[in-house]
């Protein structure tokens, strides 16, 4: 009998050793080898394996005829935006998020949504039995009969099953239930996630079907399995948002066919998700009037302008160096503009601590924040509230002057449609476009000559 042959693979990278090492050269993570059986190399794989045509010769770009084919609508207009215009036929999409934050009563809806409007979806579950998925399909109204269910974790029958269907759309949930009998590994494993993301991402290619997969994440919010996984699959999907809270927040940090930039918002209900189709109203309506250390800026997220509250507390330190901590800010912007208001506008922070948090969860780091990040520190140091109805929009430059930012008649128009009647701007924005009725817009071209107008 022949000996078979083991190794030892990293379960965060993919990284492969002869021996158990205790700590990965590749990432860095401590005990995260586990030993599998090698495999000889067979025909049979999850990777493209065709005989030679005149497709797969080389040809000029501008010989390729691109035909634009019509995207597959959820109806559901924050999912539809994330996904770039809707689901693109022959697509292979991960989504990531908490476990309970979410992501399989998404994703079942959007079955009963695209089976409602006639197109075969194949549910796959490798965590729930049948009668399981039917219960909480009941809970969401999510029954139809173009809707198949089929509680399986073996490839191969994954693969008979869609041959046998020929869906529109598969969901898996979740990938690292799936396996291949011919890899010894268990599942999971860094080879049973790659082999059978290939194995799906062939069948998505060669039949022109959308599959979404489930992925798990770590303890740090990554997406668990080798790193290959994200860098295989076109569009790469994040479901965040606290556990105690209602609202979600469906982001795309990867999507060959459309931006990265855009979110989707829904609020968990007992019945399922509901789209939020004005978030701003979301982020403030909890918002104090009247409250040192606040103020609202108009964020852009991709196409669409988002009004969110940043607040701030200043404190004098009980420690030899002051703590800076941000919460949905970037900790080295908060580090930057608080030198600069104590180098430009005077304001003695050395000794002080800070601490700013974007309400409602949403991650902000576009340039066009800085202002109001810097009004809001100014406003908490001096314990003096900023006008209830003033928006906040500007870059800072290292010198104290407000710069220019992008989209600024979009930015103006979404505060006058939630009742903020001024604007503070930066002065080189003032001019080439009308503000609507109603609001005022204020143009400054330094860090304080806007805390003049902003102070109460």
């Amino acid at each position: 009998m022949v000996k078979k042959k083991t190794k030892f693979v990293c379960q965060e990278c993919g990284y492969e050793s002869a021996k158990w090492l205790g700590r990965c050269p590749g990432c860095q993570t401590w005990n995260s080898f586990v030993e599998e059986i090698e495999r000889a190399v067979s025909g049979r794989g999850a990777f493209f394996h065709t005989e030679p045509s005149s497709s797969a010769q080389p040809v000029p770009i501008t010989a390729v005829t691109a035909t634009q084919e019509p995207r597959i609508r959820t109806n559901s207009a924050e999912l539809d935006r994330v996904l770039g215009g809707g689901i693109v036929k022959g697509s292979l999409v991960l989504i990531g998020g908490d476990p309970g934050i979410g992501k399989s009563t998404l994703l079942l809806q959007t079955s009963a949504q695209l089976a409602a409007a006639r197109h075969k979806v194949l549910y796959i579950s490798g965590e729930e039995s049948v009668k399981q998925v039917k219960l909480r399909a009941g809970r969401l109204h999510a029954e139809s009969n173009e809707l198949y269910v089929l509680a399986e974790a073996n490839m191969e029958y994954i693969v008979t099953a869609v041959e046998t269907i020929q869906p529109a759309c598969v969901i898996i949930d979740s990938i690292q239930t799936v396996y291949r009998t011919d890899i010894t590994s268990a599942p999971g494993s860094v080879a049973q996630v790659r082999e059978c993301t290939a194995e799906l991402m062939k069948i998505a290619k060669t039949k022109g079907i959308a599959i979404f997969i489930v992925g798990h994440v770590t303890k740090e919010g990554a997406i668990a399995g080798p790193r290959l996984l994200e860098h295989m699959v076109d569009t790469v999907l994040y479901f965040e948002g606290e556990r105690h809270h209602t609202y979600r927040i469906l982001r795309a940090v990867k999507n060959r066919f459309g931006s990265t930039n855009e979110i989707g918002i829904f609020e968990m209900r007992d019945i399922g998700l509901r789209e939020v189709e004005n978030p701003s109203e979301v982020f403030l309506e909890e918002r104090s009037r009247g409250a040192a250390g606040s103020t609202v800026v108009a964020a852009m997220e991709g196409t669409r302008p988002v009004l969110v509250e940043i607040q701030a507390l200043v404190s004098p330190t009980s420690f030899g160096n002051p703590r800076r901590m941000a919460t949905g800010l970037d900790h080295n912007r908060v580090s930057l503009l608080m030198a600069v208001l104590e180098k430009r506008v005077g304001l003695l922070l050395q000794n002080q601590d800070a601490y700013l948090k974007v309400a409602g969860g949403v991650k902000l780091d576009e340039p066009a924040i800085d202002l109001a990040v810097a009004v809001s520190i100014a406003s908490s140091f001096r314990d003096r509230p900023t006008h209830p109805a003033d928006v906040i929009i500007g870059e800072v430059g290292l010198t104290g002057e407000v710069r220019r930012v992008s989209r600024i008649e979009q930015r103006v128009q979404e505060a006058a449609k939630l009742g903020f009647s001024r604007v503070i701007v930066p002065k080189n924005n003032i001019t080439g476009w009308q503000p609507p009725d109603g609001i005022q817009v204020i143009g400054v071209s330094h860090v304080a000559e806007a805390l003049e107008h902003t102070m109460l």
